[in-house]
């Protein structure tokens, strides 16, 4: 089955730079997209990823969020003619701050879909406000709400399927619990990969630091190993055609190198290279 994928624009955030590529600039801050994808053309839509819960809440990492009134979730929906109840699945790459925020606008017959291994690891404490209660608290309520959740067992499983042409898969980095989302597109498989990579410009082709051929560079941010992250990164650029981090344009991806970008939908024309986002000493 042939389906398409939609960007939604969620809103920027202002953050240290080396928190994005590890090394990177470090005092310096970087502001970075926050999407959202929107998976149209199957049984029924599918959202992979919410932003996050309001502007303040960002401050509790430091960070600084800014979003205007288009980049509201309830608008970008709109933009394709959709309601918070039209969505089947809300599908989580993982939990983080700026990933599930707005679980709680949508209906219990909407199905929030996470792997049990990402719940469990969000309430160990481990990358604490990372996490934020207000998030996992509504999850707990899904959690005893009929057909309100649904979890996954990836680790053991190796993949699930959603619904035909959507297949969840074990990220392998960034958190313990994280998954990747494979994609049934007219021109291949597209892998919305979450934050395994944050900047596939400077982590993939022009990777910061490393000499190795083929290396890519970590982020600054993973609760994994710095070989689980590496490894997890290679394994997503030889596994699909396109690739769709959630703070990142899409990429366009041959023989496991990235030989195009894209711009709001995958597939879609091809923009080449994209400016850098700005980055800006403090």
């Amino acid at each position: 089955m042939a389906l398409e994928i939609k960007v939604l624009d969620l809103g920027d955030i202002e953050l240290e730079s080396s928190f994005l590529v590890h090394a990177r600039n470090c005092g310096s801050i970087a502001k970075v997209w926050t999407f959202g994808y929107l998976i149209l053309g199957g049984e029924a839509p599918v959202l992979v990823d919410t932003g996050y819960r309001n502007l303040e809440i960002m401050a509790r990492l430091g960070m600084v969020a800014v979003q205007t009134p288009e980049q509201v979730l309830e608008q970008q929906l709109a933009m394709h003619g959709l309601k918070y109840g039209d969505i089947k699945y809300v599908a989580h790459t993982h939990l983080h701050i700026d990933h599930a925020g707005k679980d709680d606008l949508f209906p219990d017959n909407t199905t929030v879909v996470v792997n049990r291994r990402e719940l469990e690891y969000a309430v160990s404490g481990l990358m604490g406000a990372q996490y934020p209660p207000e998030d996992i608290k509504h999850l707990i309520d899904r959690l005893h709400t009929k057909d309100a959740l649904r979890l996954l067992d990836l680790e053991i499983t190796g993949g699930e399927e959603l619904m035909p042409g959507v297949i969840c898969v074990p990220a392998g980095a960034h958190t313990e619990g994280s998954m990747n989302i494979l994609v049934e597109t007219a021109e291949g498989i597209a892998n919305i990969c979450g934050d395994v990579i944050y900047d596939i410009n400077d982590q993939v082709v022009e990777p910061l630091y490393q000499v190795n051929a083929s290396e890519p560079a970590t982020t600054g941010n993973h609760g994994c190993t710095k070989r689980e992250e590496k490894g997890a990164i290679k394994k997503v650029l030889n596994s699909c055609r396109f690739v769709l981090p959630m703070h990142d344009r899409p990429a366009v991806v041959d023989g496991g190198q990235v030989i195009g970008r894209l711009h709001d939908q995958v597939p879609g024309p091809i923009i080449g290279a994209l400016p850098k986002r700005q980055w800006f000493a403090v």
